[in-house]
Parts: structure tokens; sequence; C-alpha cells
């Protein structure tokens, strides 16, 4: 009997309207935007998560072609300074000046040297086998005539970027 007057009791103070209830906890109001199924929610981090390995992936894809093109740029600039190298070390009777374009030939025994003269001032008949003509830079690097202009307009562009020096060159 004693534990029935006491769930008498318990149930007494719960219908009691006068007595101070304890304070609600609040709770999240269903709404149509925002699913409260755990589900849903599950089925919208998946879905987050493949949008963000697709971005991810494609991102990484693109600082993998960057890194191709800068391996290849790295390349050719290894073969444009080794051909500069090689060719300051053919044979030269003269003080080649920069900025001044100079004329390669290979003698009948294979060795190369410069020369001031072009085929065309040969009259088209040089003494030896052309190989090519080449402009020497203020760097010091050779620059095939074929490439000059596109050279030339890469200093230039660059000197637009650079900002003047005292000197008032750029």
């Amino acid at each position: 009997m004693h534990a029935k007057s006491r769930l008498t009791r318990i149930q007494v103070m719960n219908n009691d309207r006068s007595s101070p209830s304890p304070p609600m906890a609040p709770t999240l109001a269903p709404s149509r935007s925002v699913p409260l199924n755990l589900v849903d929610i599950a089925a919208q981090i998946q879905k987050a998560d493949q949008v963000l390995g697709c971005v991810t992936t494609q991102k990484l894809r693109i600082i993998v072609e960057q890194i191709q093109a800068l391996q290849q740029k790295a390349r050719e600039l290894l073969e444009q300074a080794q051909q500069s190298s090689d060719l300051h070390r053919v044979e030269c009777r003269f003080q080649k000046r920069p900025g001044h374009v100079y004329h390669l030939y290979r003698r009948s025994e294979g060795s190369l040297y410069f020369s001031m003269l072009s085929p065309h001032d040969w009259r088209d008949h040089p003494p030896d086998t052309f190989v090519g003509s080449f402009r020497l830079e203020q760097d010091m690097s050779f620059t095939p005539v074929q490439d000059i202009a596109r050279r030339d307009a890469q200093d230039d562009m660059l000197r637009q970027l650079l900002p003047p020096s005292e000197n008032g060159q750029r």
C-alpha cells in the first residue's frame, strides 16, 4: 500500500498546475528546409563528401598539369643553357658582343666556328656548311635567328611589367 500512496502522490504533483514546473529544454521546430531525419542528414554529408572529393580531384589535376608544364619549361631552359654553353666554346676569331648576330659553320672535318658573314654575304656559297645564325643576348645566351622576334616580344612585355630603373632604363 505504501507504494500505491507514493505513486498517487507523484501523480498528484505532476497534475498540480499551481506548482512551478521545471524549465523545458528548447526543441527545434520541424522545418521543411532542414531535415531532422538522421538518414537524410547522413545522405547530405555523403553527397557533400562526394562533391568535395570531385572538386579536390579536379584542383589536383590542375596542379599536376601545372607541374608538368613547369617541368617541360625547365627541360627547355636546361637545353637552351646547354646550347648556349656549347656555342660559347665554338671557335671564334673575334670578340662577340651582345646584340649582334653570328653565323655558325661546320668545316669538312666537323669542327664548328663562328663568322660575322652570313651565307648571303657569301652569295649563298659559303666555304663551309652553314649550321645556323644566332644573336648573342645581354645575358650571354644565344637566340636562334628564327626565335628573335618571339624573344624580343617577350622582352618587351617584361620591360612593360618592370618599373624603370634609376638610370632611366628598364
